[in-house]
């Protein structure tokens, strides 16, 4: 296992990158396929994560269909109900994303990370391996903001716990940034915009359990810049080039108000010395 059949180095492409390339799914998505056994390699199945292919000559099959690069890179932004799974098929009938975009199924698409069952708005959607794999990887740093609507009022001590690190199942996580936004909705009950950078399961919901609240309401609101905006629950829109960028310009990344006002009021302490 592990030869390609030819012995032109440079044609040769990890596997997950291919699967990525033809549309099928981000690179993540891609070793989870070939972990389980649904990746065959010139009539072979292969569970070899590292194995390199050459997509000119090997042919390469996912759950039986066979693989082709794709030409026309296109990407989707949807605004994702409640109670639909993040996925394009389900063998048990439930509700899932492709059930919205059946006019767009020639077009290959995947979602660019997951949302919760019971977690609604921004999703992206696109049959761009490399674009997915660039924003869902915790070290490019793109903020994916939530609205939470929590089970009580927490205050700002507790929230800055968030901002500082808690530590989940699957590891020590930290938010961004984590504040209230007032509603006139209840009093009994506060909304919390958070924005993370990793994307662990049910993170969010783990992080305020570690404070002391339920999540009762998730939405996604924005990725990098890219905002939900008006979008109607259930419907999608193609991204233009200006919007994709969005989603990967600099983002200032926010603080607790009292740090930042603790750290400009060292700098001008500074100049006000220097002047002196």
């Amino acid at each position: 296992m592990g030869k390609t059949g030819t012995n032109n180095k440079t044609s040769l492409i990890r596997l997950n990158k291919y699967i990525s390339q033809s549309g099928v799914a981000s690179r993540r998505k891609a070793d989870e396929l070939i972990e389980a056994g649904s990746v065959k390699l010139n009539g072979k199945t292969t569970y070899e994560l590292g194995l390199k292919v050459d997509p000119y000559k090997d042919k390469i099959t996912v759950k039986g269909k066979p693989l082709q690069l794709t030409k026309e890179k296109v990407y989707y932004i949807f605004n994702k109900p409640k109670q639909v799974l993040t996925t394009m098929d389900d063998p048990e009938g439930r509700p899932c994303v492709a059930d919205f975009m059946k006019r767009l199924k020639k077009k290959r698409l995947f979602p660019v990370g997951r949302l919760d069952w019971d977690t609604e708005g921004l999703l992206l959607l696109t049959n761009d391996g490399d674009f997915a794999q660039r924003v869902i990887h915790p070290s490019e740093g793109i903020p994916k903001v939530y609205l939470a609507k929590l089970s009580g009022t927490p205050t700002q001590e507790q929230l800055s716990k968030l901002v500082k690190g808690v530590t989940i199942v699957g590891g020590r996580v930290r938010a961004l940034y984590a504040e209230t936004v007032r509603t006139k909705t209840s009093k009994k009950y506060d909304w919390v915009k958070i924005a993370i950078t990793e994307g662990k399961n049910r993170q969010i919901k783990k992080m305020f359990a570690k404070i002391g609240f339920d999540v009762k309401k998730l939405k996604r609101t924005a990725i990098g810049q890219l905002k939900l905006g008006n979008l109607s629950s259930g419907t999608y829109a193609q991204l233009n080039q200006f919007q994709i960028n969005k989603i990967f310009h600099d983002v200032k990344k926010k603080t607790n108000k009292p740090e930042a006002r603790k750290k400009v009021t060292k700098k001008v302490r500074k100049k006000t010395t220097r002047k002196k």
